[in-house]
């Protein structure tokens, strides 16, 4: 009886799963010899998802994790507290053209936000897309949307399940009916619209067919549609004979004359291209083959350029568009002691938003490029993106910080005011709760900034359940948020840290560069590091330690739980890259190249394969808890690779601790993904954490 209690008592706790076994998976002997380097790939077979095999294993996968997540006492609790948080609802994207403002609002707990439209900033608001309305199930997402000029149109794209292959479709905004015309293939779509709005410029990529299979994904080009006319007839501007992994985009001056596509060629490199349509020209190579960033637009007669060439934490620089090379450019705003992360113009001024100690700042200048105010903020938090009026003197954004919740606000240039003008009910107690910002000493020097967010008055006891969460990568900065996740977590005791792990954009171009290619490991030393500092101040311990990531952050939380398994009790990877050695073959994966390197070339493959976490995973290893969760319609990581990393953990680990997979049906990597979904991933990932650190 005694025995039976206290294997009770272990299994609550996360320790006693002996004797319920995941899924075998079947172990091939299969290696390849790749630049003299024997690589074994025992599960290669899982990475076929077609495969009647593949299916019926995942199928099994399944139903083991429910069996050992569903009974977890937390989950009810749980599931009502998340389900009161989210109803909160959510604001965000605020745009304004014309006399209109546009914005995306989720309701109360309804599947996706609905794009709102308002005439001015007191006018009532009504709802002019909403995809709730689109499909039963609440799976079909408005990925993308692009008013006209003057707000009275809007090109839009919605997807199904999460695979973001968008149908672009074109709604009067007035009557709220669309236009007969449907263009497919517009995923992430680029579009720039005529002054007039007859018609605009757009991306697409190849139809079914067109390109060889497993290809259409690339070749993104841009074409020109007239509204009203049949899409077959619409016009090739720009993508002929370019690199298959080039991401063009069209912006198009306020009047109509100059087109400008830039060509991102990966996260750290571009090319700018000018044309002027009245003169009806030849394509004006601004900048090829230069090693650095590069975003232009045409606003007042004036090319402006975005850069982090020579200037790391970005610079504009200016020129006639008559004469557009870079030897003709001088400098408007210069780099300055924070990392500017985007502008725009509004009447005779410039708004910049900027990052330091991956907190946002706006503030403006002119023309000329003579200084201006900074913008007062709520507090200190993050503004993810704004817009402006470029005819008129009125900027919006968007702010939330840890305990903000995210609401919309307009910045008039003529009088200096910041007015909230879209916010959220809320009735959170957070007074109890407080975050502040650390630097964490990396294994070669370097100064890492975290976030640590936890209840007041922490006792330094080594006790405390905690969550390190990391990214790491594409030059995207880790900022304070607001979720319903977090607030649950800080109310059940938890501890929140977030450092800003280089690969990421915390700290300009210098930093991403210090995290990705052959620098890769430095992301992962950061992360480390940032969990032994949380052992050294006694917040937590090995055996009270969490991790997460998702995407570039589940190859983050893969690569450490290989590297240093004996600092962490539980790991949350989702969507993730793993097999390092073959990524590169599937999905959209070859533009990530620039970021990782491709293991075809000798000397990429030596850094990939040295990481690789599938590759590291090692028999006979006290593994962590590992929650590993993908999704069958992912069209940027392709679920392959958790079932092989899930399989290869499972047979390896002698710790006894769960490896469980989760594979989702009708969803994706993240975007679209309706509420319910949602709060079924945060049920499952917060009580396997909870169970895993002795919080049940």
């Amino acid at each position: 009886m005694r025995r039976s209690i206290l294997l009770l008592l272990l299994g609550t706790l996360g320790c006693g799963t002996a004797g319920v076994k995941p899924p075998p998976a079947k172990s091939e002997a299969v290696v390849e010899t790749i630049h003299g380097v024997p690589v074994s790939d025992p599960f290669r077979w899982l990475e076929t998802g077609e495969n009647p095999e593949v299916q019926a294993w995942t199928e099994s996968q399944n139903a083991h994790t429910r069996k050992m997540l569903d009974p977890l006492k937390v989950r009810t609790s749980l599931r009502a507290r998340l389900e009161q948080l989210a109803s909160i609802g959510r604001v965000r994207s605020p745009r304004v053209f014309g006399r209109r403002v546009f914005f995306l609002k989720r309701v109360g707990l309804e599947a996706q936000p609905g794009l709102q439209v308002r005439d001015g900033f007191t006018g009532p608001t009504r709802r002019v897309i909403d995809p709730n309305t689109m499909s039963a199930d609440g799976t079909t997402a408005l990925d993308w949307w692009h008013p006209s000029p003057d707000g009275s149109l809007i090109a839009y794209g919605t997807s199904e399940g999460g695979t973001e292959l968008s149908t672009l479709r074109i709604r009067n905004v007035e009557n709220g009916q669309d236009h007969p015309e449907a263009i497919p293939n517009t995923r992430a779509c680029g579009i720039a619209w005529l002054p007039d709005g007859s018609g605009f410029y757009y991306t697409s990529y190849p139809a079914l067919g067109s390109v060889p299979k497993g290809e259409e994904k690339y070749y993104r080009k841009v074409w020109f549609h007239k509204v009203g006319d049949d899409p077959s007839a619409d016009r090739l501007v720009f993508g002929e004979k370019r690199a298959k992994e080039d991401w063009p985009d069209p912006v198009l001056s306020p009047d109509g004359r100059y087109l400008v596509i830039n060509v991102f060629q990966g996260w750290s490199k571009s090319e700018v291209y000018l044309k002027d349509l009245q003169e009806e020209g030849r394509w004006i190579p601004v900048v090829e083959k230069v090693d650095a960033q590069f975003s232009a637009r045409v606003v007042g007669g004036k090319l402006l350029v975005f850069t982090n060439h020579e200037a790391p934490r970005y610079r504009i620089m200016s020129a006639d568009p008559a004469t557009p090379k870079m030897e003709n450019w001088t400098e408007l705003v210069p780099q300055g002691d924070a990392t500017i992360r985007d502008f725009e113009v509004f009447g005779d001024r410039i708004a910049l938003l900027e990052l330091r100690d991956a907190t946002s700042r706006l503030r403006t200048v002119g023309l000329d490029g003579s200084g201006g105010p900074v913008i007062d903020l709520p507090e200190l938090g993050a503004v993810w993106e704004f817009h402006a009026d470029t005819a008129g003197t009125v900027l919006v954004f968007d702010f939330t910080s840890f305990f903000h919740p995210p609401a919309l606000y307009r910045y008039d240039g003529a009088s200096g005011k910041v007015t909230c003008f879209e916010k959220l009910t809320v009735d959170i107690d957070t007074s109890r709760f407080e975050w502040r910002q650390v630097w964490v000493e990396s294994k070669d020097g370097t100064k890492v900034p975290m976030f640590l967010v936890h209840a007041r008055g922490l006792a330094a006891d080594g006790r405390h359940p905690t969550l390190l969460y990391g990214y790491g990568g594409f030059a995207m900065p880790q900022m304070p948020y607001f979720g319903s996740g977090l607030i649950a977590w800080l109310e059940h005791g938890g501890v929140y840290a977030m450092p800003g792990i280089r690969g990421g954009g915390e700290n300009g171009e210098e930093w991403h560069k210090g995290g990705m290619l052959a620098n890769k490991q430095n992301s992962f030393d950061d992360f480390i590091a940032a969990a032994e500092w949380l052992f050294r101040q006694k917040i937590t311990s090995p055996d009270k330690l969490a991790i997460s990531g998702g995407s570039n952050g589940g190859l983050l939380v893969g690569a450490v739980l290989t590297q240093r398994p004996e600092l962490f009790r539980s790991v949350l990877c989702g969507v993730p890259l793993l097999d390092m050695v073959r990524y590169h073959r599937f999905q959209i994966a070859r533009i990530w190249i620039p970021e990782y390197g491709c293991a075809d070339q000798p000397e990429d493959f030596k850094w990939l394969y040295a990481y690789s976490p599938y590759h590291r995973v090692a028999k006979g290893t006290a593994y962590p808890a590992v929650l590993l969760t993908a999704a069958e319609g992912d069209t940027r990581v392709d679920p392959l690779h958790a079932r092989k990393m899930g399989a290869r953990l499972q047979e390896a680990t002698s710790s006894g601790r769960p490896v469980l997979v989760s594979i989702e049906k009708k969803a994706g990597h993240g975007a679209g993904k309706p509420l319910a979904k949602v709060l079924d991933q945060l049920v499952d990932e917060y009580s396997f954490l909870m169970w895993q650190l002795g919080m049940d």
